[in-house]
């Protein structure tokens, strides 16, 4: 029992004081990436969120699906999801909860943050205040909890914000930005003027379910009252729910997003209540009478606030030109997706988005405070301009900087220097190597062996697998839309193609051979070859061959343009590195087949050739010679741990009931960890939140394996994998020449696959 007498003088609040190596405030995705990230690196990590759960867009309160690069596999991005800490928490979200259940999504990422011993984590507490060493320094903060009534004071030598509006930026006095520049100062035509407006709103999402039994409706008395306001009212469903309505937008003409956030939010729930009146008494919705609102957001989700100044602020160009930087640290790849000011009440398309030929770059300069020494930016206030931001916003692109920006500062404990020494080419060699070996796949840039204290092996195996034939096994698909098929194509190579189709009435068809300008993409811009056949009626095989050989290794596109009448034959056989391809819409990202954007806004037109998902989208059948050799061994310790050129990836023969693959080294070493790089298909978006997927398991994914020394001593035995990324940590440490894994093939069409192997000692985490 507490009792306690009056007091004259004011009581203080609850302190406490707390010390580490690194401060992360804001705990949605790029903060609780980051955490996990740098804990995991052996920093000591405070992580301050001032929401009950973590995830915030992506969270259970506001219920927004995550997505970057693949933007729901509508561009030419292929094999583009972020990879890293992001993708593990996607990979098990989807093993977990495929149907995209947004409370079992918070579990996952409090699951993910509390296992980490290195994190200390505090829920519903606000940033208030900074203290600052010198001009260009932060030494403390200062956080309220408003469950406890207790303040923590904070320290540390480095801070991360990712706290969405840049609370720590903000009150550390680093410069910041809202709104859009002009065309003139970077020279970015897509720069939106001030009739469009400046800035991006937020939204609010609602839920409904069926009652079983007619529900009635009163709205509140502040809900909308007439729906014609809304001039897309006509679009609203009865059957939409959550992110279907992210257009809900309003806020966009503030002048401060930030401090208009309760006034925006009230507007929304105006919106959200009078929709749902519409839905439920209008007379035009009859089988919603038993509908019932289950859920409306109590947070608006924000899209735009500050976005503070880097070191390099990254623009339209960097973008749609994909520049290559010397400190590329991360990659991007959504569209420039800028949205009218006037949101939900504005005549305009909800949305403008124009895509890129594929994935950018983002440097790290651009994670870095331009004026304060100790401080990290990650989430959406990196330091971009609006017109690139509009692309770099959203949460799986975030996440993946914020991954870097954690490593970077895991490398500031090590060495003991502030985050701008870490673009020194020593420093960002290390930060690159140590990203790409866990997962992060900078564009271009391959794992250094060198770097690493255990040699590169030779690798040899049990059998590898050549592309001879897709078997002729899957169903007819009709050439109403653009069909191709994507395949790794040796240069100098004539290969002879062999296909089955079926001709309703005599027809022609137009095969074309086509590749991409830059090495790299997947936008089939330029034509190789082209063949015309003449078809009689009925089902025949087609023999043919290109002149045209490449003239280097790559991606290349066997296309058949859409022909009415004409159908062919694919398989029932899924392969790692290779899809079939369609020029067909996607609204959801403003995919028609085609870009074809107005003249003077400093985008390409092309066109868009994108997969389906599964169980649709299967690969065309077909017989090639010579076979294509795709899965070399050697692939397995080439650097690269997802396709790009080539597959990169090693496979098994279907034939090969035992794969197995060996390293070998001409000299003992010291092996402590080992780690595996699965293909959980990384052209596959895994939004996180209401969608659903097909699977649980990703069918190129290994589940079963095992690892022997030369002797055959088993060291580890793994069944029932679904990770892209297994980090085996071995009981004790291993001096041998030579380890042996034995794998199961994931199913009879699909064969075992693997993208790389990397042995470590117990120095490098």
């Amino acid at each position: 029992m507490i009792v306690e007498k009056h007091k004259n003088s004011v009581r203080e609040k609850f302190k406490i004081d707390y010390s580490s190596d690194l401060i992360i405030t804001g705990g949605g995705l790029s903060g609780t990436c980051a955490a996990i990230e740098a804990a995991r690196a052996g920093v000591k990590v405070i992580l301050v969120q001032d929401r009950p759960v973590l995830g915030g867009n992506s969270s259970s309160e506001v219920r927004l699906w995550i997505l970057g690069a693949t933007s729901h596999m509508g561009n030419n991005n292929r094999w583009s999801r972020e990879g890293g800490v992001v993708d593990e928490i996607l990979i098990e979200n989807l093993y977990r909860n495929k149907e995209g259940n947004a409370i079992i999504f918070d579990t996952i990422l409090l699951e993910k943050v509390t296992n980490e011993s290195n994190i200390t984590l505090l829920l519903n507490t606000a940033v208030f205040e900074v203290a600052k060493k010198d001009e260009n320094t932060i030494e403390s903060i200062r956080a309220f909890c408003s469950q406890t009534s207790i303040e923590y004071v904070l320290n540390a030598p480095l801070f991360i914000d990712s706290s969405g509006d840049g609370i720590i930026g903000f009150l550390s006095g680093s410069p910041f930005r809202m709104g859009a520049e002009t065309k003139e100062e970077f020279g970015e035509l897509f720069a939106p003027d001030k009739d469009y407006g400046e800035m991006l709103g937020h939204t609010i999402y609602f839920y409904s379910k069926d009652a079983g039994h007619p529900v009635k409706y009163v709205p509140p008395a502040f809900a909308l009252k007439d729906i014609k306001k809304i001039p897309r009212y006509k679009t609203i469903d009865s059957k939409m729910n959550g992110c279907q309505f992210w257009w809900f937008e309003y806020g966009g003409r503030s002048e401060d997003t930030v401090k208009e956030t309760e006034n925006i939010k009230w507007e929304l729930w105006k919106v959200v209540y009078g929709a749902w009146d519409y839905i439920k008494n209008s007379g035009n919705f009859p089988e919603a009478k038993n509908l019932t609102l289950e859920w409306v957001g109590t947070i608006p989700g924000k899209r735009e606030s500050r976005r503070f100044e880097g070191d390099y602020m990254l623009k339209q160009q960097d973008i749609v030109e994909q520049k290559e930087f010397n400190d590329a640290v991360a990659f991007g790849g959504w569209s420039l997706d800028l949205h009218p000011a006037d949101g939900v009440y504005s005549d305009l398309p909800g949305c403008n988005q124009w895509h890129s030929k594929g994935i950018y770059q983002i440097p790290y300069r651009s994670l870095v405070s331009k004026t304060i020494n100790n401080l990290f930016f990650a989430g959406r206030i990196i330091s971009a301009t609006h017109v690139a931001f509009a692309s770099t916003r959203v949460m799986a692109t975030s996440a993946h900087g914020a991954q870097a920006a954690a490593l970077a500062a895991a490398i500031c404990v090590e060495k003991g220097i502030d985050a701008k020494k870490i673009v020194e080419q020593k420093y960002m060699s290390n930060l690159q190597n140590r990203l790409n070996l866990r997962g992060q796949s900078i564009p271009g840039k391959a794992i250094d062996y060198s770097l690493l204290e255990i040699e590169r092996p030779v690798v040899k195996s049990s059998s590898t697998y050549e592309l001879k034939e897709m078997a002729f096994n899957g169903d007819w698909v009709r050439l109403d839309e653009g069909f191709a098929q994507l395949l790794p194509l040796k240069a100098s190579v004539k290969y002879k193609f062999k296909i089955l189709v079926n001709a309703l009435v005599e027809s022609k068809l137009i095969i074309q051979l086509r590749k991409s300008s830059k090495a790299g993409n997947y936008t089939p811009d330029v034509e190789l070859e082209k063949i015309e056949m003449s078809l009689a009626k009925g089902k025949q095989f087609l023999n043919f061959s290109f002149e045209v050989t490449l003239d280097s290794d790559q991606y290349a596109f066997l296309l058949f343009q859409p022909t009415t009448n004409v159908l062919v034959k694919t398989s029932e056989q899924r392969l790692s590195g290779t899809l079939s391809l369609f020029q067909k819409m996607n609204k959801a990202v403003s995919n028609y087949g085609k870009q074809e954007p107005p003249e003077g806004i400093g985008v390409d037109s092309f066109e868009l050739w994108t997969p389906k998902r599964r169980p649709d989208g299967k690969n065309l059948a077909f017989s090639v010679s010579p076979s294509i050799k795709l899965f070399n061994e050697n692939n397995l310790t080439n650097g690269f741990v997802r396709p790009y050129l080539q597959t990169n990836a090693w496979a098994a023969s279907l034939e090969d009931n035992s794969p197995e693959v060996k390293l070998i080294w001409n000299k003992p070493q010291k092996i402590k960890k080992i780690r595996l790089f699965f293909d959980t298909d990384y052209d596959h978006p895994l939004e996180s939140v209401l969608m659903g997927h097909p699977e649980d398991i990703i069918p190129f994914c290994i589940q079963n394996y095992s690892i022997y020394d030369k002797d055959e001593n088993l060291l580890y035995k793994k069944t029932g994998n679904y990770q892209t990324i297994n980090n085996v940590v071995l009981e004790t440490e291993v001096e041998c020449t030579e380890l042996k894994f034995r794998l199961e093939h994931p199913s009879k069409d699909v064969p075992a696959a693997l993208f790389e192997i990397i042995c470590l000692n117990h120095k490098l985490n």
